[in-house]
């Protein structure tokens, strides 16, 4: 059952999503515990790389119910928590001039963050580049005439930048170097947030298909969707097995202790025979991310 919004208070919380960001800070520690490991760890990397990402994920959850409002998803029929314009406490210019503002806020931190980590110009430009296609990314992934997502790449994206550049880009701005190793926990994470993605996807299913979002559920099926979700678990833990048996840091497998919740999200979304069954389930794949990461980077640096 959907919790109504009363105020527009609740209205701007509702949109901002606050159980997305633990997720969002996840491929960021990934990486900081990854520099960490290879003594360049660096305070400010880590403080501003969060900060931006927050920004973006914040702009990406804005866009999200600016855009699926616009196109339909975000309907009556819709069974998952309520967002803040299709409530009516927010309206679609107030939503589109926070987007604005969030835009802004995540590029002025975005360049900080590489003006303070690197000095070659290439580089810097590089990183504005990627900055940029984040800023993107976030936008249009429901938002505009020919939103991804609704094409069913919005997968593609997470793992992407959840994964590999979230992982890969917050190791290099702080060493300055590429270490091969640090590829198979950015797939890891890459996959673990991807997860996540899908069932928020596997809970939309009905009312996104009303409404005409193909997402990778909507194509395959739920029956599908539930075992390529065991698919993107499965294998993170794999690309864990692999930079253990590469690395030799056998305490890395820490993260076998947020084995048991991940498993029961598995098994609770294939059990789930509801969107608000499925709900819940959301939100455990996410903190146990976040807890697969700190428990990775505590038996890394041991």
């Amino acid at each position: 059952m959907k919790k109504e919004i009363t105020t527009k208070k609740e209205a701007w919380l509702h949109a901002v999503r606050l159980r997305t960001l633990p997720l969002a800070l996840a491929s960021i520690f990934a990486g900081s515990f990854l520099a960490a490991w290879q003594d360049a760890f660096r305070w400010e990397i880590l403080l501003l790389a969060a900060l931006t990402t927050i920004f973006l994920q914040i702009l990406s959850n804005l866009s999200n119910d600016y855009g699926d409002t616009v196109h339909g998803a975000d309907s009556a029929e819709r069974t998952g928590p309520v967002r803040a314009v299709q409530s009516g406490m927010i309206s679609l210019p107030e939503m589109k001039r926070a987007m604005y503002l969030f835009g802004v806020l995540s590029l002025i931190s975005g360049l900080l963050l590489v003006y303070l980590a690197v000095q070659d110009w290439r580089l810097f430009a590089l990183f504005l580049g990627l900055g940029l296609a984040a800023i993107w990314a976030a936008i249009t992934y429901t938002s505009g005439s020919n939103p991804y997502g609704y094409a069913g790449l919005g997968d593609i994206s997470v793992f992407v930048f959840f994964g590999l550049l979230g992982v890969l880009g917050t190791y290099f701005l702080h060493t300055l170097s590429f270490e091969p190793l640090t590829i198979a926990i950015a797939v890891a994470l890459g996959l673990f947030s991807t997860a996540v993605l899908n069932i928020n996807n596997i809970r939309d299913i009905e009312s996104d298909e009303k409404a005409g979002k193909r997402s990778i559920p909507v194509r395959i099926g739920r029956k599908a969707a539930v075992q390529y979700n065991w698919a993107l678990l499965i294998g993170g833990y794999a690309c864990l097995s692999v930079f253990v048996l590469l690395s030799g840091k056998l305490f890395a497998l820490a993260t076998f202790l947020a084995l048991p919740i991940m498993l029961q999200v598995g098994f609770g979304v294939q059990r789930a025979a509801s969107s608000a069954e499925t709900d819940p389930f959301l939100k455990k794949m996410a903190l146990s991310t976040l807890l697969w990461v700190l428990l990775f980077g505590l038996g890394l640096l041991f």
